[in-house]
């Protein structure tokens, strides 16, 4: 028995040794893999913890603004102010008055109100019971303004900061908070008269901005309904049509064709229609050319837009601004409420280009139209106002302004300080702080130095690094003979004012310079 044991431990044996061999070789190598899985696993867990914070509860985090939005520093903003300066005077020259409106509104007031941009709206969440958005323009807002308060007659500007969730391009001035420069008129008015007088603003902001050349297209919506019509559109695909054509400013027709074939359903015949006529351009002989078309000239939107488009180069010739306006049939602005004509402006090139600047893309940097029927929507009883309106894209012009000032060089100052009230001699910060206290009660910008024997040198370079183009300077003997010695920071020259005119001679000095 012992030696048939013996016999079958051996057989055993080695029958099972193999195998017991490569079980404990995979099993050596599952081990260190699933070693190596928890080694890479840890390191996640590290990676995340660093992210999160340290023990000490201080949590790590990048410094930086929400994607889509950036800080200005002070040469910026006064780029910016003398931008919204220039546009606010344009406004008010046209006899416009300003209102302000929540920069969020109910999500029911915005809704339906922008095509396919609607996805564009931020939705704030839900704090226990207004369902809210921030507001997407300034035009729907005034809208409902207009019809919550009753108003048929009108004409606002409105500068204000809007949102929308899109996908930025800070280069080109696209961000997802911006501000923009609205002028509106509303009211019953005779045809094209206040339309004329939008596009008008248009040209005069541009010219005084001295962006550069510049081109305005208009159009109608009730042209391009008309065309629609006649190249075979079903009504039903208007609004979707219309979305895809006006990207014809940033796509080649073959895929703006495409995407109206592919994707929106239109048949390929009706959209090669569409394509002969929106490679169209010209102005009031395009507008009589396109009377004469026997499938246009039967339609009755299109035929009443093109009598419209006729009268409104009639006053445009009268404002003298036709050299700059295209009638352009590709125009086509998505947004939904637009009911007549519409227009934009597009930047072509700027002027005096320093060798060492690039050309700045920036397309559209104003748009606008007429919107009839945008407050019935609001009003209880469908009441219409006649609407039409313009809104400047500011920050597509402040991105051209900061370019050019940087390529330059150009000093910018960021304060308006007249004067530095500066001493010679130690122990007269008292007579400094009572000279510029009597300042500033006349109105004089006046600054001085924060401390109590500051050096004379430290005081005029101070101005020099500022901009500031006058220095009083006060010393003893000055104080005994009530006077003040003016200095103008540029040329260096000094001469003794008395105290009694200083006033008058600072005020006088800066409608100088």
């Amino acid at each position: 028995m012992n030696a048939i044991g013996m016999v079958s431990g051996k057989l055993w044996t080695g029958f099972l040794g193999p195998r017991i061999g490569l079980c404990n070789n995979a099993l050596r190598a599952m081990s260190c893999h699933t070693n190596t899985q928890i080694g890479v696993e840890v390191a996640k867990l590290l990676d995340l913890k660093a992210q999160l914070g340290t023990d000490d509860g201080k949590q790590m985090f990048v410094l930086k603004t929400p994607k889509g939005t950036r800080d200005y520093n002070p040469k910026q903003m006064a780029i910016r102010e003398s931008v919204f300066n220039t546009i606010i005077s344009c406004f008010k020259r046209h006899g416009a008055e300003t209102i302000d409106t929540p920069v969020f509104e109910l999500k029911e007031t915005l809704t339906g109100k922008y095509g396919e941009d609607s996805k564009l709206i931020y939705d704030l969440k839900d704090q226990g019971g207004e369902l809210l958005s921030l507001r997407y323009d300034l035009t729907v807002p005034f809208a409902r303004y207009l019809a919550m308060n009753k108003i048929s007659n009108i004409k606002r500007y409105h500068i204000a900061k809007v949102y929308r969730r899109d996908n930025p391009a800070m280069t080109k001035g696209r961000y997802r908070e911006f501000y923009q420069c609205d002028f509106d008129i509303a009211g019953q008015y005779d045809s094209m008269i206040p339309d004329a007088e939008c596009i008008k603003v248009v040209h005069e902001i541009l010219t005084e901005l001295q962006l550069g050349d510049f081109h305005i297209k208009v159009n109608d919506r009730r042209i391009l309904d008309g065309m629609f019509a006649v190249c075979g559109v079903p009504d039903d695909k208007f609004r979707a049509i219309c979305s895809t054509v006006d990207k014809l400013d940033k796509a080649s027709w073959e895929e703006v064709k495409n995407e109206m074939v592919g994707e929106k359903g239109l048949a390929p015949e009706a959209a090669d229609r569409i394509g002969e006529y929106v490679r169209m351009h010209g102005g009031f002989d395009l507008a009589e050319k396109l009377l004469q078309d026997p499938q246009l000239s039967q339609n009755k939107h299109a035929l009443e837009g093109l009598t419209d488009m006729k009268d409104l180069f009639k006053y445009l010739e009268l404002f003298k601004v036709t050299d700059k306006v295209i009638f352009d049939l590709s125009l086509a602005r998505g947004l939904d409420y637009y009911t007549g004509v519409i227009y934009e402006a597009v930047l072509i090139q700027p002027q005096n280009v320093h060798p060492s600047e690039e050309l700045v893309s920036v397309g559209s940097v104003a748009g606008g139209g007429r919107y009839d029927g945008l407050v019935g929507m609001f009003d209880p009883k469908g009441r219409k106002v006649p609407c039409v309106g313009v809104s400047v894209g500011i920050e597509r012009v402040f991105s051209i302004l900061e370019q050019k000032a940087e390529a330059s060089e150009e000093k910018i100052r960021t304060t308006e300080t007249q004067v530095l009230v500066a001493s010679a001699q130690k122990n007269l910060l008292e007579e400094r702080l009572k000279l510029t206290s009597e300042l500033w009660d006349a109105g004089i910008k006046a600054e001085v130095l924060y401390k109590k024997n500051p050096k004379l040198l430290s005081q005029f370079q101070h101005c020099e690094e500022t901009g500031i183009p006058l220095v009083a300077i006060i010393g003893e003997q000055e104080l005994k003979e009530g006077v003040v010695k003016l200095r103008n920071v540029a040329t260096r020259e000094e001469v003794d004012v008395s105290r009694v005119t200083l006033v008058e001679e600072i005020k006088k000095r800066s409608i100088q310079s």
